[in-house]
């Protein structure tokens, strides 16, 4: 495959995601399978789609003064612009000649002469002139917002709840790729005899930086290693490894993991489980229930049962009182995963939070009844949104009673964490280690 049609399979892919709300990692899989990219071109592609998404705004506010007698452009080719330049700003090893050259071409094929001859005169007019400079937005607030691409309302509700500095700190690390991680079937191996059998398959690995559990690579994509189909391990961040761990599994427990697709922490419980036990792995669909037993079946497990619920009606097939620990891993904004699914910052609005606000306490206050006396709930999502967070769980705490936040989160999680963990949670941000955002709540079910 050429470059050049890794750029067409990179444009195909950014007009799926606008035209029909795709998404961006789903989609580019499939896309690389379907066109046979292979190698490098992998790398280019990704590179592409994912920075060109990650970048969108402050594209748009670099090539707006080129475009103002272009206002109805159609939708393809604003995005041809887009990844053409995202070249030209972010990619220093790719010659312009050859992406003016290659996005003529792309624009002849899929316009006509005229379209070519628009995107040759923007992005020459670019090169010629140079980039406007943020320094015109006046505003702080909207000049961090297009810098980063996030949107300003998202970007303000950060900043009230934890300042500008860190605000700054998180946009921008958003805007970098994310590093692959993995978690080690401690069932089957150990980090150090794993990090070795990678190496036989020329992947370079080393211990990851903040779970006891993570691989971190390094070189090669752990994704096609042997080793992942033999189930020594879980592609998974390791701020999402320590979720599992913040339960404090015993052997013989009986755990509801509620919410459990695609089965990175079912399988990880199941895992420390060590054969005994059970997991009772819930969650609202059937083609995520085969996802989570075909993770399940990979990793050699036989300790989880699952089934296609909606959570909020699990006591119609669950007796009270039948649960040692529960997981309620919440579905969520997802603001603390941007760096893996940048289309998120665009997908959402700002009255979402409130609606999921609902959702998430509607769960912990069904399973809740499942749970034993001086049994743990353990509350976690993959966003940094206080009224998704802390203000789910202060409102649960109001209606119950019976329950309570559990110091003891610290004795199961590793000691590089333990600064940022406040009265039984821990919320990690982005740019603290270089994970996803996380936040999760170890609640004891008083007796």
């Amino acid at each position: 495959m050429t470059k050049t049609n890794v750029r067409i399979v990179a444009l195909e892919i950014l007009l799926q995601i606008e035209k029909n709300q795709a998404y961006s990692n789903i989609l580019l899989n499939q896309m690389i399978k379907k066109h046979e990219v292979k190698g490098k071109d992998v790398g280019l592609l990704t590179e592409i789609v994912y920075g060109t998404i990650q970048r969108r705004d402050t594209l748009d506010f670099y090539l707006a003064p080129f475009l103002k007698k272009n206002k109805k452009l159609d939708q393809w080719v604003r995005i041809l612009l887009r990844l053409s330049l995202y070249q030209m700003v972010f990619l220093d090893r790719v010659p312009e000649r050859a992406i003016f050259f290659e996005a003529v071409e792309i624009a002849k094929k899929r316009g006509h002469k005229g379209t070519a001859s628009l995107v040759n005169g923007v992005l020459r007019s670019i090169q010629r002139e140079g980039l406007p400079s943020l320094e015109q937005l006046k505003d702080e607030v909207e000049r961090l917002a297009i810098e980063t691409s996030h949107p300003v309302w998202l970007v303000r509700r950060w900043i009230e709840q934890m300042g500008m500095e860190e605000t700054r700190k998180m946009c921008e690390v958003n805007c970098t790729p994310p590093e692959q991680t993995a978690r080690v079937n401690q069932v089957l191996t150990t980090r150090d005899e794993l990090i070795q059998m990678l190496k036989e398959d020329g992947i370079e690995a080393e211990e990851g930086s903040v779970s006891v559990d993570a691989i971190k690579a390094v070189r090669g994509n752990l994704a096609h290693a042997k080793a992942f189909k033999e189930g020594y391990f879980t592609i998974q961040d390791e701020s999402s490894m320590l979720v599992a761990r913040a339960l404090g599994v015993e052997k013989g427990d009986q755990i509801l993991d509620s919410c459990a697709a695609p089965g990175g922490k079912t399988t990880h419980i199941a895992e420390l489980l060590q054969h005994t036990g059970k997991v009772f792995s819930l969650d609202l669909h059937e083609h995520k229930i085969k996802l989570i037993n075909e993770a399940v079946n990979r990793l050699g497990l036989e300790n989880v049962e699952t089934k296609a619920l909606d959570s909020r009606k699990a006591s119609e097939i669950f007796k009270a009182e039948s649960f040692d620990k529960i997981l309620v891993d919440a579905p969520c904004s997802g603001f603390g995963v941007i760096r893996r699914k940048p289309d998120i910052k665009y997908s959402k609005s700002e009255s979402d939070n409130g609606n999921l606000a609902k959702i998430q306490l509607a769960i912990l206050n069904e399973v809740s009844t499942l749970l034993k006396k001086d049994g743990i709930l353990v509350y976690s999502t993959c966003t940094i949104e206080y009224e998704e967070n802390e203000g789910v769980i202060k409102a649960f705490l109001e209606q119950h009673e019976d329950f309570m936040l559990d110091d003891s989160i610290e004795n199961y999680l590793p000691e590089i964490v333990k600064p940022y963990i406040k009265n039984g949670q821990l919320q990690l941000y982005p740019h603290y280690f270089g994970t996803d955002g996380f936040y999760i709540a170890r609640l004891r079910k008083q007796v």
